[in-house]
């Protein structure tokens, strides 16, 4: 009878053993592997409201994707072509007109809290005056997307034969806060070159190479 406990028991401890095991190979991940990565950024961006409900196109704020190797991260002012008139969301402008409306009186100009850590990197006031005393300061990005230094990535080779920027950055215009969506390992990246030197890229057909010195170099 004991040895039977026992044996319930080591069979009980053994199950319970592989399902954590199963579990813990379930997050493991190879080295510099990041997918999933969403670091809290200095200014909570919303690329959704952007890039999906507003469809403004990724290059009209990268715009060094299409000339050069890195894709940069806007500058302030690029922010501020916009933001220069545009305040506030959509609904809280239409709720301040319709209450200025109701109480006789001129409508408020809303800045939303996220605008006004802009305008203090520009060091403008809420009136885009300049603060005084003030020095503008560059806001300090969370780097999102991280290759190694010995894995060379053009967006130039890739944009200009029309690889969109979803293939490989995943639906941004549905993200909330930016996300690493593929795993942008070299097995990825390969598969990638090998798939499109078969059927091209959106029907154009490309030299995708595999070569070793393409992207190490």
């Amino acid at each position: 009878m004991q040895q039977r406990v026992l044996t319930i028991v080591l069979l009980i401890a053994i199950g319970l053993s592989g399902s954590l095991l199963v579990a813990a190979l379930s997050v493991w991940r190879l080295p510099d592997n990041q997918q999933g990565y969403a670091p809290e950024q200095p200014i909570a961006y919303s690329h959704r409201l952007h890039a999906g409900d507003l469809q403004i196109d990724c290059k009209f704020c990268h715009s060094a994707a299409e000339s050069g190797r890195f894709a940069g991260i806007p500058a302030a002012e690029v922010c501020m072509k916009c933001h220069r008139y545009v305040t506030a969301p959509y609904d809280q402008t239409l709720q301040e007109l319709k209450l200025a409306d109701k109480e006789g009186r001129s409508p408020k100009t809303i800045i939303s809290p996220e605008l006004k850590k802009l305008y203090e990197s520009l060091a403008l006031d809420e009136q885009l005056k300049p603060i005084p005393g003030g020095k503008p300061k560059p806001i300090e990005w969370v780097r999102v997307h991280n290759l190694p230094d010995y894995a060379c990535f053009n967006h130039q080779a890739h944009v200009s034969v029309g690889v969109k920027c979803q293939q490989c950055h995943g639906p941004v215009e549905s993200m909330e806060r930016l996300a690493q969506f593929s795993t942008l390992s070299m097995g990825w990246c390969v598969n990638c070159h090998r798939d499109a030197a078969r059927n091209g890229v959106n029907g154009r057909p490309v030299q995708a190479s595999t070569d070793c010195s393409v992207c190490h170099h």
